[in-house]
């Protein structure tokens, strides 16, 4: 603080025999407090100061008005004000070295601009555009910055939107690194933020994807689909020795699978990868049967099991049309799976708890993921026709499989349909040909 001294003739704030103004700060809440300054030092740094201590202020001959300018602030602020009003008396080159973090200097920044300091208020804006910010801080910047108009650009310009080309290209690198088959963090972080970029919440989502963006996607798909083919079928033909790696890395596209039923939706894209799911079923069901996959079978199951609740709802709901015979399959192939594996996955779960594992529970089917499929294998089953229906539901009502899926609800409607049939269609046929006669 020597310098500063010796630049201002030995000023200090607070300094009260050497003072010749006072600045009163208050706040709302009753806080007040009285600060000994220089007149000269204050009309130099700040518009406020200079307009209240000139002789054109209209108070300026009321009996001590001019040497007392009270300065009236939130609480929240008072510090920041106090801060302020110390940083007037350091020479403007060292100013840039008072700021300690993001929150203190855009309170100080406030403070600047009530009080009119321009070369404080340049000093904060230089730190916050060189400094990172926490979320919490960017809100509080975008309340703050937006007011000074062209000096704020370089502040925002980190919160630009950016060109669309710009983000096509950055959404096409994270898609090909999302469906590599390259197990790092930078993976998982690509996968996370593809879903985030396409997810229509309070903000439209960060990419529309075009024609050209679109092929670009469903070639990584079709890529992923290939790899996971031929590592099942590879897989299916290794001998015993050499299976454990092959798990791994099936276990790493199964994970990628379960991430593109997510996405894939979002775009309109499933049709594609509910074919492919159907076509690879039967050697996917054979994968997970298999004895020697003991390490890692409650994992992989339930990874097939989340793929498969995945095509299930996008038949379900007609997102994707299949024809009967092949949504009679998908029925035939997945609910006696499904209907097998959750109480073992539920045995392996509970046996872990007891155990007190680490990754205890790791392996059971969550009440989501049970409401979904059994949400769609009901629709399923009531869209296909009702002989089909009867033979489904007589296998699930054999007394040891009424449990899971609870088709309780595609019972009902079968009952009520096949009891009211023939009395509805012999209606409808007959008011058909009424209708016909009376047409001629």
């Amino acid at each position: 603080m020597g310098e500063a001294s010796e630049e201002r003739s030995g000023c200090v704030l607070g300094d009260r025999p050497t003072s010749d103004v006072v600045v009163r700060l208050r706040t709302k809440d009753g806080r007040d407090e009285w600060f000994y300054c220089h007149s000269h030092i204050l009309t130099a740094k700040s518009t406020y100061f200079a307009d209240r201590l000139s002789d054109a202020w209209p108070t300026c001959q009321i009996l001590d008005s001019r040497n007392c300018v009270e300065v009236h602030c939130p609480d929240s602020d008072y510090d920041h004000h106090v801060s302020m009003l110390r940083l007037l008396y350091l020479p403007e080159e060292s100013v840039t070295e008072a700021w300690h973090s993001v929150r203190s200097t855009l309170g100080i920044l406030r403070a600047a601009l009530c009080l009119g300091c321009t070369h404080i208020v340049n000093g904060c804006v230089e730190y916050l555009e060189a400094v990172p910010w926490e979320e919490a801080e960017e809100d509080e910047i975008l309340e703050v910055i937006p007011s000074l108009g062209p000096r704020a650009e370089p502040v925002l310009a980190r919160l630009q939107p950016v060109e669309p080309i710009v983000r096509n290209r950055v959404f096409l690198s994270a898609l090909r690194l999302a469906t590599s088959r390259n197990p790092c963090e930078p993976k998982s972080t690509a996968q996370e933020q593809l879903d985030y970029m396409l997810t229509d919440d309070d903000d439209l989502p960060l990419v529309k994807p075009d024609g050209q963006i679109k092929v670009e996607i469903q070639k990584c798909m079709d890529d992923l689909f290939v790899r996971f083919s031929d590592g099942l079928s590879s897989t299916l033909r290794k001998p015993e020795d050499s299976f454990e790696a092959s798990e791994v890395q099936l276990l790493g596209d199964l994970a990628d699978l379960v991430w593109a039923c997510r996405v894939l939706p979002k775009l309109d894209m499933m049709k594609g990868f509910v074919h492919e799911w159907y076509t690879v079923s039967d050697e996917v069901l054979r994968l997970v049967g298999y004895e020697r996959l003991a390490s890692c079978a409650g994992v992989m199951k339930l990874k097939v099991i989340e793929v498969a609740a995945r095509v299930l709802e996008a038949v379900a709901y007609g997102t994707v049309i299949l024809p009967a015979p092949k949504r009679l399959r998908l029925v035939k192939t997945w609910l006696p799976f499904v209907r097998k594996t959750k109480p073992e996955l539920d045995v392996e779960a509970d046996g872990e708890k007891e155990g007190e594992k680490e990754n205890q529970g790791v392996c059971k089917m969550d009440a989501e993921l049970c409401q979904s499929i059994e949400s769609a294998f009901v629709s399923l089953v009531l869209a296909l026709p009702s002989g089909d229906q009867a033979d489904i539901l007589a296998d699930w009502l054999k007394d040891d499989q009424v449990r899971f899926p609870d088709l309780s609800e595609a019972f009902e409607v079968w009952c009520y349909r096949s009891k009211k049939a023939k009395r509805r269609l012999s209606l409808g046929l007959s008011g058909s040909a009424t209708g016909t006669a009376l047409s001629h």
